[in-house]
C-alpha cells in the first residue's frame, strides 16, 4: 500500500462515502491518480463502491 492508498483510506474513514471526484478534490490530486489507488484498494477488498451513487466506502471490517 502506498502513500496515496493510505490517504484515500484515511479520508474515507473520516468522511464516509465519496465519489472519485470528491476524493480527488479533497486530496488535491488528479482523478486519474486517485482512480488507480481506488482500483488497488478495491482489488484488495479494502473498499467497495455503490454502483448507483458511484461512491466509494471502506469495507466494514477495515474501519
Amino acid at each position: 500500500m502506498n502513500k496515496t492508498d493510505r490517504k484515500v483510506l484515511e479520508l474515507l474513514s473520516k468522511n464516509g462515502p465519496l465519489t472519485l471526484n470528491e476524493i480527488a478534490e479533497k486530496l488535491n490530486m488528479k482523478p486519474k491518480a486517485v482512480f488507480r489507488s481506488l482500483r488497488r484498494l478495491f482489488e484488495k477488498e479494502m473498499i467497495s463502491s455503490d454502483p448507483r451513487t458511484r461512491k466509494y466506502f471502506i469495507e466494514k471490517g477495515e474501519q
